[in-house]
């Protein structure tokens, strides 16, 4: 769900970045969790070959969805090689269910990530709008609930959340890539 205007908070140097499941404060740190909810790609020689390279290594890694192929690929000598400055995205700014973003002021997305099943995320997503604008209706009247109006979701995804681990990166990457 977007609320406010991301892309003030990309980063400037960044050819492919990503929002996180899980973010340790580093944006260039390889062990953040990544999340393709949110994904920006400026288009260059750079980011095309990647692309080319990530469509392949579903082949490499036959049964694994998006996200844990990325995970795979992301440590391997073809980013580094590549030149591809990849940039991991704050979650103050791009929040999801599993780390929400506390702060009213600042988030600009959220994604209904670490939630299983689309009724539960749909149904948490509705109550994220009503406290949205709860929130911007606060802004319009001048009226302060920074402080008073906190996330509640999940509600229906809290009993579905399946929070990833971070890959280990000796024991995860088999050298596929």
């Amino acid at each position: 769900m977007w609320f406010r205007d991301p892309f003030p908070h990309l980063h400037e140097d960044g050819d492919f970045q990503i929002a996180c499941d899980y973010f340790n404060g580093n944006p260039v740190d390889l062990n953040n969790l990544p999340n393709g909810g949110f994904i920006y790609v400026k288009s260059n020689s750079k980011t095309i070959q990647f692309y080319k390279y990530r469509c392949d290594s579903k082949l490499t890694y036959p049964g694994l969805n998006e996200q844990d192929m990325f995970n795979k690929i992301k440590y391997g000598p073809f980013i580094r090689d590549n030149g591809l400055q990849m940039r991991f995205l704050d979650m103050v700014f791009f929040g999801g269910f599993c780390e929400p973003s506390r702060d009213f002021g600042k988030v600009c997305t959220m994604h209904a990530n670490c939630c299983v099943g689309l009724e539960n995320k749909v149904q948490d997503l509705g109550i994220l709008l009503k406290y949205w604008r709860k929130y911007t209706n606060s802004i319009v009247n001048r009226t302060s609930l920074r402080g008073s109006v906190s996330w509640t979701v999940p509600q229906s995804c809290r009993g579905s959340l399946q929070r990833p681990h971070a890959p280990n990166k000796k024991n995860d990457h088999d050298g596929k890539s």
